[in-house]
């Protein structure tokens, strides 16, 4: 089967070379274009002047780990980070997620793995609906703009991370209806992680503390216990 994401330009960030030209190998096989840097200071760089589609980024490295090198590339692009590292605990799968990772993979991994997760989040990357275009009025303090991936709160503009923004959208796209923790997990983050339901509620602590008035008595993501959210059905509040 061809990769419809041939020709896109993915950014591997290890200071570890042998790890690099495993990656560039198998991606370069699978039609991607591979530029490498192994250091943080170097990634940043990259980022801002080659403008890649897509940075996978060790944590272990020297001086400024990738925890620090993400929150840093975080500051200033959107660009989908997939997160390598040796450990596989939960609250180090998390601290990823926090820092605005889309993805997270453990070493070792298989080449296969390796395709399959990168494009799974390029997919992701570019999943939100063309036709959402003009921003959305749903009341006087909220309004939400897909296409310029940000919400306006009272007139001022607010950027989201991506994932973010697409969990925001699964739910005001089904404004009114509960939505089921696993649909959400598996829309926003893939089928591997269905069962995350704490990786949910930190994003969705996310989102309420950036739209809403009052995080601990939310208006318009409401918990339905047990099972999901509820985005307020327009007019509703």
């Amino acid at each position: 089967m061809s990769n419809p994401f041939a020709g896109r330009l993915i950014l591997v960030v290890d200071d570890e070379s042998r790890m690099v030209r495993f990656i560039q190998t198998n991606l370069e096989m699978d039609g991607f274009r591979v530029i490498s840097a192994s250091n943080g200071l170097d990634a940043l760089e990259k980022v801002r002047t080659e403008l890649p589609d897509l940075v996978i980024l060790d944590v272990m490295m020297p001086e400024m780990d990738g925890f620090e090198t993400l929150e840093m590339i975080r500051e200033h692009s959107d660009v989908p980070v997939i997160m390598l590292t040796v450990k596989s605990e939960d609250s180090d799968k998390h601290q990823a997620f926090t820092a605005g990772a889309d993805d997270y993979l453990t070493k070792p991994f298989s080449p296969r793995e390796l395709t399959d997760r990168v494009k799974a989040v390029l997919r992701r990357a570019g999943g939100l609906s063309a036709s959402r275009e003009a921003p959305i009025v749903v009341d006087d303090r909220l309004q939400i703009d897909f296409a310029r991936r940000e919400v306006i709160v009272e007139g001022k503009r607010i950027k989201l991370r991506p994932t973010e923004m697409r969990l925001l959208y699964h739910l005001v796209e089904n404004a009114g209806w509960i939505v089921p923790n696993e649909t959400l997990l598996q829309k926003v983050w893939g089928p591997e992680y269905v069962d995350d339901v704490q990786l949910l509620r930190i994003y969705i602590a996310y989102l309420r503390q950036k739209i809403e008035k009052d995080s601990s008595n939310p208006q318009y993501i409401l918990t339905e216990r047990g099972y999901g959210y509820r985005f307020v059905k327009f007019g509703e509040k």
